[in-house]
């Protein structure tokens, strides 16, 4: 007995009741896009980079004062926004070719280096942050969204067949 509710030619099955019909899936659709583990692991990044910003803030600020609040706002900003800033440029570049996507990713992945090396020796020898909060959360920050995007690109359901 077939019970698909299309025929080899695409139509209506020769004498389906319309309870046979309706198994036709109409959500996949949402399989079928190629971003949707990009924008996952944005979605889940910027999720868990709120959750370390708050829980930061609430440590750092009862060890170590406003210098720790600040700190903190500092290596959140670099830690986390690094990470979540690479994986926008690629989904803003992902409807282009694969070299147009290298050459963004890439020079924006530099233009983070210098931007980064710049802010760093800028604050340097500034007292309004405290070092080691700010090391220690920048770090955090980094492993933390970088492993949230990661299960989000992991864990997304994507078709492997395309139409």
């Amino acid at each position: 007995m077939n019970t698909s509710p299309r025929d080899d030619n695409g139509g209506g099955a020769a004498g389906a009741s319309s309870s046979e019909r309706d198994l036709v899936v109409a959500d996949a659709t949402d399989f079928d896009d190629p971003r949707r583990p990009l924008v996952r692991a944005l979605r889940l990044g910027g999720w868990v980079l709120v959750g370390l910003t708050i829980v930061s803030l609430m440590g750092w600020g009862a060890a170590r004062g406003l210098p720790g609040l600040w700190a903190v706002l500092l290596g959140i900003a670099i830690g986390g926004g690094f990470v979540l800033l690479t994986a926008a440029s690629v989904l803003a570049t992902s409807g282009t070719s694969p070299s147009t996507t290298m050459a963004i990713v890439l020079g924006g992945w530099l233009v983070k280096m210098v931007v980064l090396i710049i802010v760093l020796v800028l604050i340097r020898d500034l007292q309004f942050y405290d070092h080691t909060a700010f090391g220690v959360t920048a770090i955090i920050a980094l492993v933390v969204v970088l492993s949230a995007e990661a299960w989000g690109v992991i864990t997304s359901r994507v078709g492997y067949i395309g139409r």
